[in-house]
């Protein structure tokens, strides 16, 4: 599994100023910028390291991560160390990004305690490519590195106006629907995955209308769907203008799309057909462990997370199937500092992480989906099979997905106005609230923040 970030404060911004379209990262559908999937350390700590040694000959090479990227429990690290000898590396990893990426901005400004290399989350990214490139390496230039290997606009997202490429794509997120099969043949509906898919083909009001059709024979004590988050990320991912338009201006209360999601998310939540819970908090897994929804948004990395929080008799129950248009969540980035330690085997480290075999051996352990199109046609790709899924090919599905992925501009505050939208506003729908007075309370929070 691949840790995410979904609705959260952007702890930095740009004192209000917006970037224009080429400062912009264009980019497919941004994460929800919220708390992270999995953890692999306290969250106080910036993951400082002044080693570059391990005493014994070989160089200590840095990474500083958040969540869990895969790399070590995918057995990444131990091969490269294998294949070189004289390299040892040590990852230092911060549970959260909001946690992180302030502490990652404040080294880059100051240019000091930086790691050999820096993951990015896909919603920091244009800020990075706007205000730090300076202070990073050039990887289109790094041994071993092709342009031509990853998707053309994961490569955009972290290149420059002048065609410096600073960070490498790791993964992406093309967006499926997870359901129980279980739940929707006790409600009446079919469970064959390509049926399924047909009921929503082409609109996500159709989606919310076999909600509806769910909740006429659900399950006792369950909805159709996890979350307000969930539904409102994943309309609005497969949009093509969300928050900002290509020229960098805000325009998240003109676009008629994100009123739309909006209104759409809160329709299906006065309906009763999303549970309360915001996602990746305590509660919410427990509705996963608990059986209480049967549908979700689900990228390739959900996989891990549903299994990491379901009883072991979930196994089997979930299918995947095409949503009703193709969206994009999640997706990291590594960069390598210019006042790194070890900048040459950083770089070496880096294009080897990245490169389209190796993004391959991390889809099939740990569900990250390659952001390099050279790896889709792997076997560990397109024979790949989930625990929790059985013979659904979800290889082929994530695959085909990843192609019709619209792109959007990011702008340096997405998180901040996804956030708004989501914590401050469509889940206060199921707890009572109006559609038109969380949209106020929304609107009003945004934009005092993106005043600030």
């Amino acid at each position: 599994m691949r840790a995410r970030t979904l609705p959260l404060s952007r702890q930095r911004t740009n004192g209000g100023k917006l970037f224009t379209r080429k400062a912009l990262a264009v980019a497919a559908v941004v994460s929800l910028g919220t708390g992270l999937l999995a953890g692999c350390a306290d969250d106080g700590g910036d993951g400082d390291s002044d080693s570059s040694s391990d005493g014994k000959g070989k160089t200590t090479v840095t990474l500083g991560l958040f969540g869990t990227m895969g790399f070590k429990e995918a057995g990444l690290y131990a091969e490269y160390e294998k294949l070189n000898p004289d390299i040892k590396i040590a990852e230092n990893v911060v549970e959260r990004n909001e946690n992180y990426y302030p502490a990652l901005l404040n080294h880059l400004t100051t240019n000091s305690g930086l790691q050999d290399v820096q993951a990015v989350e896909v919603g920091n990214i244009a800020e990075i490519v706007a205000t730090q490139a300076g202070k990073l390496e050039d990887l289109s230039k790094a041994e071993g590195v092709n342009k031509s290997d990853w998707l053309g606009w994961k490569w955009e997202q972290a290149t420059t106006k002048d065609g410096q490429t600073i960070g490498l794509g790791t993964d992406i997120g093309p967006m499926a629907i997870c359901y129980r099969k279980d739940l929707f043949e006790k409600a009446g509906l079919p469970s064959d995955r390509a049926e399924v898919a047909k009921l929503w083909e082409g609109d996500w009001k159709k989606f919310v209308q076999v909600g509806e059709d769910y909740q006429k024979k659900a399950p006792k004590g369950t909805t159709f769907m996890d979350s307000p988050g969930g539904l409102i990320n994943a309309i609005l991912s497969s949009e093509e203008k969300k928050f900002y338009d290509a020229s960098g201006e805000v325009i998240y209360k003109t676009n008629p799309a994100v009123k739309a999601a909006f209104d759409l998310t809160a329709e299906a939540a006065e309906k009763g057909m999303i549970g309360a819970q915001t996602q990746f908090q305590p509660s919410w897994d427990q509705t996963i462990s608990n059986n209480k929804f049967a549908a979700m948004a689900c990228p390739p990395w959900m996989l891990g997370y549903i299994k990491g929080k379901s009883q072991p008799d979930a196994a089997g129950k979930w299918d995947v199937a095409v949503p009703p248009k193709a969206g994009n969540w999640g997706g990291s980035f590594l960069s390598v500092p210019k006042s790194a330690k070890n900048v040459d085997e950083a770089k070496k480290l880096v294009a080897w992480l990245t490169a389209p075999e190796q993004q391959a051996k991390l889809f099939k352990v740990q569900g990250s989906f390659p952001s390099a199109q050279a790896a889709f046609d792997s076997p560990e790709v397109t024979g790949a099979k989930n625990d929790m899924t059985g013979d659904s090919p979800i290889g082929e599905i994530f695959s085909a997905a990843a192609q019709q992925i619209p792109v959007q501009p990011i702008g340096p505050k997405d998180q901040i106005i996804q956030q708004g939208l989501t914590d401050n506003g469509v889940i206060l729908v199921t707890k009572g609230k109006s559609a038109k007075e969380a949209w106020e309370t929304a609107t009003k929070t945004i934009d005092n923040n993106l005043d600030k």
